[in-house]
């Protein structure tokens, strides 16, 4: 006999913002939006504002806060790398746009992302 289980998938999606948009520069940002997802649905949205700027702090205080994805405009090597360390994947070049619309596009693969905003 065969028990299936409702297994549920569930991401926490970390996007930073200026001005309630994607922050084109991800170290610089006034804030976070951290958006739950269930089964490729939104299922809550938490804005926080990170500490201030030092450069490799903001993986390891995001990975806190319990994230396993960032959505991001552009991102230097050094963070890129930081956060893979934390076992956080990353996907830069997207464009500025509202969180929800970006966790919406990235949920259903149709985010589109470009270059590495940022080469430092």
């Amino acid at each position: 006999m065969w028990t299936i289980f409702n297994h549920k998938i569930m991401k926490k999606i970390a996007i930073p913002l200026e001005h309630g948009q994607l922050c084109a520069h991800f170290g610089h940002c006034e804030q976070f939006a951290i958006i739950d997802t269930e089964n490729n649905q939104i299922v809550r949205e938490e804005l926080l504002t990170p500490p201030p700027h030092e450069p490799g702090l903001l993986p390891g205080w995001l990975a806190q806060r319990g994230v396993n994805h960032v959505i991001a405009g552009g991102m230097g090597q050094r963070a890129l790398d930081l956060f893979a360390a934390q076992n956080i994947t990353v996907t830069v070049g997207a464009q500025p746009r509202k969180p929800s619309e970006l966790v919406m596009a990235w949920m259903n693969h149709t985010l589109a992302s470009g270059a590495n905003a940022c080469d430092h």
